[in-house]
């Protein structure tokens, strides 16, 4: 009795399959998890905190003048300052929280409390201290601000696929307070938002 069989190395397409589905699921510039692996992070959290109970709170982080270092540093200068963000947001995060790369100059971090440590402001002002160092453009020293939205899941009458939403109408909030601040969402941010578009729309007209 026994067997004959052929064997064959897959080591090569598994680690290829592994990077496409990396690529697929992350941003190129940064490593960070993109729009479509933050979604799936996202539900995991919700599902999370419906089970422990615990809060739950989603931040949308705005670089200030960001177009500033574009326009007069290159885009080159700019990758390297969102490239240094992206690792200082990482390492002033624990492992459990997610922070992604919306979009552009848009960062999103999804933050759980820590056993014996409840979340607070005094969290997202360390991440805004953290941006807020100098980073070296070239032979320049160049600091950088950031405006923060946040909003807590759950909020009565909060909808749990808004709140990213909400996050950012906060942080349009803070800048409008003059950046380098951060806000938490009130509804009543909403409604001023609808109101600002409701006159934009009656102007144009």
């Amino acid at each position: 009795r026994g067997y004959r069989g052929t064997g064959i190395d897959i080591t090569a397409r598994k680690i290829s399959e592994h990077r496409i589905h990396h690529i697929a699921q992350h941003d190129v510039l940064t490593g960070l998890p993109n729009r479509s692996l933050l979604q799936d992070r996202l539900s995991l959290a919700i599902g999370a905190s419906e089970h422990s109970g615990e809060p739950l709170w989603v931040l949308l982080i705005d670089l200030d003048r960001f177009k500033y270092v574009n326009d007069s540093m290159g885009h080159k200068a700019g990758d390297v300052l969102l490239m240094t963000i992206a690792a200082r947001l990482r390492s002033a995060l624990a492992e459990s929280d997610t922070v992604a790369r919306l979009s552009g100059d848009e960062f999103v971090v999804i933050m759980s409390p820590r056993p014996g440590q409840p979340l607070a402001p005094e969290m997202v002002q360390r991440l805004m201290n953290s941006v807020a160092q100098p980073v070296l453009l070239g032979a320049k020293e160049y600091s950088v601000t950031c405006s923060i939205g946040v909003a807590v899941f759950p909020t009565a009458g909060a909808p749990a696929d808004g709140l990213i939403e909400h996050a950012d109408i906060a942080m349009y909030s803070a800048k409008k307070l003059g950046r380098n601040n951060f806000q938490f969402y009130t509804p009543a941010m909403n409604d001023e938002a609808q109101e600002r578009v409701r006159i934009e729309s009656a102007l144009r007209k």
